[in-house]
C-alpha cells in the first residue's frame, strides 16, 4: 500500500531528514489552506492527506526518540 511505503521511507530517514520533511509538509499545508481560502484549490482532499502525513512524520519522530532513551 502507498502509506506503508511512505512510513517505511520515513523510518529509514535520519532525524535531520525527518525534521526537514516535517517543515516541508507544514509549508505545503499552509499553502494549501491559503489556496483554499482564496478559492484556488481544486483538490480539497489534499489538505486531509497532508495533515495525515504530518501526523505520520511526528509519530516516527516520537518513536525514534523513545527508542533512543
Amino acid at each position: 500500500m502507498k502509506t506503508n511505503k511512505f512510513v517505511e521511507d520515513l523510518k529509514n530517514k535520519s532525524d535531520v531528514e525527518l525534521a526537514q520533511a516535517l517543515v516541508d509538509a507544514k509549508k505545503e499545508l499552509f499553502n494549501l489552506r491559503f489556496q483554499n481560502a482564496t478559492n484556488q484549490l481544486d483538490n480539497t482532499a489534499r489538505i486531509k492527506d497532508v495533515r495525515r502525513n504530518i501526523a505520520r512524520i511526528q509519530t516516527v519522530i516520537t518513536q525514534k526518540a523513545k527508542t533512543i532513551n
